[in-house]
């Protein structure tokens, strides 16, 4: 029996070998398909998660709202007056939407100067709630955010960003319990973030110094005005018909026309991540077709190839059909022979595939928005049973021909 095996395996391998060529040809076809494959899905990855750090600790289901001129008269107020949030929209849009879980206010301010000892930073200063943090993570790594202590006391506490770390303290010293010098106010810093995410909100955290929002009003004589208000939305509620009532009360309050829809700046987060989702999935989508349709068209070039073979060896099958071989006989030589040439050349073209995502993977490792190339190891397995699926449907309509030659037809051919 492990004979009758050999032999097969060997008669296999001198096919192929036989049509050199040809094989070659085709195995190139199968191999650039499920490498094309292979790659699409592992960039459409690896893109996604570079895109999804730029994202990163952000709430999904949030709203923000600023300031801008008017472009409707209304109420006796004319058109293009300038106004600003204040703390009393916080409670009233706490009291009057229901859908909101969290709502806290932002105060910043640009151009400021960080100093410790002799060195330096540029830095954005930002009073904040602790509830922020809700809305966008701060990633503390060193010490803590402040905490409703420090809002109520007016602490001169602070938290830094990374950057302003590395600048302060190039050594990599501990910097919980240092002062700093800001705009001629010295800050204890109580935490360090380690976020580097894109998205922010007046500016990134690691170039962001945040003090508790009423250390900052008195530091800075902002009263009761704050720079934007920021919302997420109740489980069971979407952001955008939460962002629509919270609105429409901030219109309320500071005499707007309902209709003006320049005077109150929304930038709706919820929206932009489920673009972002749709881009992504459509890419995935994508890259299975481009795969899909290149490794299909290999699959059928190999059953082309077969066709061919199966047409120039008549004499050979018949003569084995005379001397007693049986129809599946025929039909395992000639399955056996597409799989063989079809997994050999996809597995070349699996490994060729899963080194160019190493290789990227490896190049984007240093860089701040690192992406996860490589495809995981199910996906190969999955990959694997493809080719042998499409290897074995390859060789049906050969192998089906060839069972039907009769020994008369192959001496006749001859």
């Amino acid at each position: 029996m492990i004979r009758i095996d050999l032999d097969k395996w060997e008669e296999i391998l001198i096919t192929i070998t036989r049509n050199k060529t040809r094989s070659l040809l085709t195995a190139f076809g199968v191999f650039w398909g499920i490498f094309m494959l292979i790659a699409l899905m592992g960039g459409a990855k690896g893109l996604e998660e570079m895109m999804a750090v730029n994202f990163k600790g952000f709430a999904t289901n949030s709203a923000i709202f600023g300031t801008n001129r008017t472009s409707i008269a209304y109420k006796g107020f004319q058109k293009g007056r300038s106004w600003d949030l204040e703390l009393n929209d916080i409670n009233k849009i706490k009291k009057q939407v229901y859908e909101v879980d969290v709502v806290t206010p932002t105060v910043s301010n640009w151009g400021s100067k960080a100093i410790y000892e002799d060195k330096s930073s540029d830095c954005v200063i930002k009073g904040l709630y602790p509830e922020y943090e809700k809305i966008e993570s701060q990633g503390i790594t060193m010490g803590r955010f402040i905490n409703d202590v420090d809002v109520r006391d007016r602490r001169k506490v602070c938290t830094i960003g990374k950057k302003i770390y590395e600048q302060l303290f190039p050594n990599k010293e501990n910097p919980l319990g240092k002062f700093i010098r800001v705009d001629g106010i010295y800050y204890q810093i109580i935490g360090m973030s380690q976020s580097v995410g894109k998205m922010s909100i007046n500016g990134g955290i690691e170039q962001s110094i945040v003090l508790p929002i009423t250390t900052m009003q008195q530091a800075y004589n902002r009263g009761r005005k704050v720079d934007l208000i920021c919302i997420t939305a109740k489980s069971g509620h979407t952001a955008t018909e939460v962002a629509e009532k919270v609105e429409a009360v901030i219109k309320q309050s500071h005499y707007i026309h309902p209709d003006d829809k320049q005077a109150v700046m929304m930038v709706n987060t919820e929206a932009m991540f489920g673009m972002v989702d749709n881009l992504f999935a459509g890419m995935k989508l994508l890259s299975w077709m481009v795969g899909l349709g290149t490794l299909l068209a290999g699959a059928i070039g190999v059953s082309n190839i077969m066709m061919v073979t199966v047409r120039e060896r008549t004499s050979e099958i018949g003569i084995r059909r005379a001397i007693g071989a049986r129809p599946k006989d025929i039909l395992s030589q000639i399955l056996s022979e597409s799989m063989v040439l079809t997994t050999t050349a996809g597995m070349f073209g699996i490994c060729f595939g899963v080194l160019i995502l190493q290789m990227l993977e490896i190049g984007t490792a240093q860089s701040d928005t690192p992406g996860e190339f490589q495809i995981s190891f199910w996906a190969a397995i999955g990959a694997c049973a493809l080719l042998m699926v499409l290897g074995m449907l390859a060789g049906l309509l050969p192998a089906y021909r060839a069972m039907g030659i009769k020994p008369i037809d192959a001496i006749r051919d001859e």
